[in-house]
């Protein structure tokens, strides 16, 4: 499956020149363990998307590269976090020793936090374009990832809370959908379209039900693939008794899931794109036959 590796490219120089200095000594451990997790590869489908959606709204992407930054950087604090023995308590991230295996439990969750803090001070500082519109994408990010976001469905995931299908989707759209659709409204809000506006609630749907699509197959992997594709031990939803997708509806039932939410982030696309999208287009479609 095609994939837009000419911008995933340009993620990965941009985050290679990234540096996270201090004025306080003996804090150079730090910024190691937040590189190490950081520039650790994988496909930047995040950072990526905000690329793409500036090149499918006529802005140049190399333009919105601080706020694609951002947005793995706060990945990247995600998964740091999720790997912890609290947590998934996995040993393993894209194929080598999670951040706390490597670097201890207390350093892994301080390289999270501060990879956190880091993005919101780099696309701040570093992001061109008029001062409110750079405000208005941070709140996004913000609100993207806080208790109405990411973290929220965290917790709900800890909480054991998906008791129902409608609860299962409604975890994903927080826990993953959220930030996938900053991804895409903040490169909207960078280009000066109000976040009222129709134009921004067709992208929402569309970077919304891409999270689901992504969270479903996330699920069917976690049961058919291999260590060695995942990067990460397979099968870590069931030894924790998650309520997943597959559990919820067995494996074809997931499948079938699958391929109606990726109809529909097509047909989503289509309307909110009508000139053309290829590079979300090939996302979208990555999204939908990736195994790993």
């Amino acid at each position: 499956m095609v994939y837009p590796d000419h911008l995933r490219a340009q993620v990965d120089v941009y985050l290679e020149a990234l540096r996270f200095p201090s004025r306080a000594p003996r804090t150079d451990g730090l910024e190691d363990a937040m590189r190490y997790s950081l520039l650790a590869g994988g496909k930047r489908i995040r950072p990526v998307l905000a690329l793409a959606t500036a090149s499918a709204v006529q802005v140049d992407p190399q333009s919105v590269l601080p706020l694609a930054a951002a947005l793995e950087l706060i990945h990247t604090y995600s998964l740091i976090h999720d790997d912890l023995p609290a947590m998934d308590d996995d040993d393993l991230r894209r194929g080598r020793p999670t951040c706390h295996v490597k670097f201890g439990e207390d350093v892994a969750i301080l390289a999270g936090d501060a990879l956190y803090a880091e993005a919101f001070r780099h696309l701040l500082s570093a992001q061109p374009g008029e001062p409110a519109r750079v405000l208005s994408a941070a709140r996004e990010l913000a609100a993207a990832t806080g208790v109405d976001g990411m973290v929220g469905g965290q917790y709900l995931d800890v909480a054991g809370a998906a008791e129902t299908p409608a609860d299962l989707r409604r975890l994903h759209e927080l826990k993953t959908g959220r930030l996938i659709g900053a991804s895409v409204v903040c490169v909207l809000l960078l280009a000066g379209v109000r976040d009222d506006a129709d134009e921004t609630l067709g992208w929402r749907r569309f970077a919304g039900e891409l999270g689901v699509l992504f969270q479903i197959v996330d699920d069917i992997l976690d049961v058919i693939g291999t260590d060695e594709g995942l990067g990460k031990p397979q099968g870590s939803d069931e030894r924790h008794g998650k309520t997943t997708y597959v559990t919820e509806f067995g494996l074809e039932g997931a499948r079938k899931l699958a391929a109606d939410s990726h109809a529909a982030a097509r047909a989503t696309l289509s309307s909110s794109a009508p000139h053309g999208a290829p590079e979300l287009e090939q996302i979208t479609d990555f999204i939908f036959t990736r195994t790993s």
